[in-house]
């Protein structure tokens, strides 16, 4: 049986305004576990990030209640830009996070290394962003949030800076990424297709203020990986019923 590493029961989050109260999330309830890889959609606005920003403690809940099954659950956020620091080379921005936690020891450089080396950046680690395409800058905020070694990856559309065809490649090697260092991600997107090709399951939000509305669990007939499952047959049912739960007015 999966083992379940956190759960959401009846979150709230409201913002006090000079306008009034604006109620941004409405009685979310949520069980993560071990290994999957969920992704959130919903419209603009809806909440999407407001949520991941309460699980990584950016912001504070209104009301509900985040339980962590595991001593001390480590969850590490990947921002929608790669936010690397143009002065700094590609291992020190790889390091940033341990060197942040007063953890960057030899045992951790050399893990560092050793996903730069076997992510096909090790020899870039000497360059700096400017250096490097956009796909790779994605690659090392992946590795600098993976150094840290967090239990849960909080990935808030990390692709969305890039064109459609890096996208799809870079997407394809963060999956490739996150299922051989067996981590387990919460991942939001506003990309039906891109969420169908990634994730185990689908949490569709209503738009403002945020519920669930409904909750797909994935089982496409080629799991390969999301260059592969964009072939499935099923895909495009998918698509189709996830697009009538946004129900996006154009």
């Amino acid at each position: 049986m999966t083992k379940s590493l956190l759960t959401i029961k009846n979150l709230k989050k409201n913002y006090h305004t000079l306008n009034g109260e604006i109620e941004a999330i409405d009685n979310i309830s949520l069980d993560v576990c071990e290994g999957e890889f969920i992704c959130i959609v919903g419209s603009s606005g809806c909440g999407k990030s407001t949520l991941l920003n309460i699980l990584a403690n950016l912001e504070t809940k209104s009301a509900g209640e985040i339980n962590y099954h595991q001593k001390d659950l480590k969850i590490g956020y990947m921002l929608q830009e790669d936010a690397l620091f143009p002065w700094l080379t590609i291992l020190d921005n790889a390091l940033l996070g341990l060197v942040i936690e007063k953890k960057d020891s030899p045992e951790n450089i050399k893990y560092v290394k050793e996903l730069l080396k076997a992510y096909g950046l090790a020899e870039f680690q000497d360059k700096y962003p400017r250096q490097l395409s956009g796909g790779m800058k994605q690659r090392v905020a992946l590795i600098r949030t993976l150094a840290t070694r967090p239990d849960i990856l909080l990935l808030d559309e990390p692709f969305s800076a890039l064109d459609y065809q890096s996208r799809l490649a870079v997407s394809n090697d963060v999956y490739q990424i996150i299922k051989k260092e067996h981590k387990t991600v919460i991942m939001i997107t506003h990309d039906i297709a891109e969420a169908i090709s990634l994730a185990s399951r689908i949490i569709v939000l209503s738009k403002r203020p945020a519920k669930i509305k409904s909750v797909y669990e994935l089982n496409l007939s080629d799991t390969l990986n999301p260059i592969a499952r964009r072939q499935a047959p099923e895909f495009s049912k998918y698509y189709e019923k996830i697009w009538k739960d946004l129900d996006i007015n154009v």
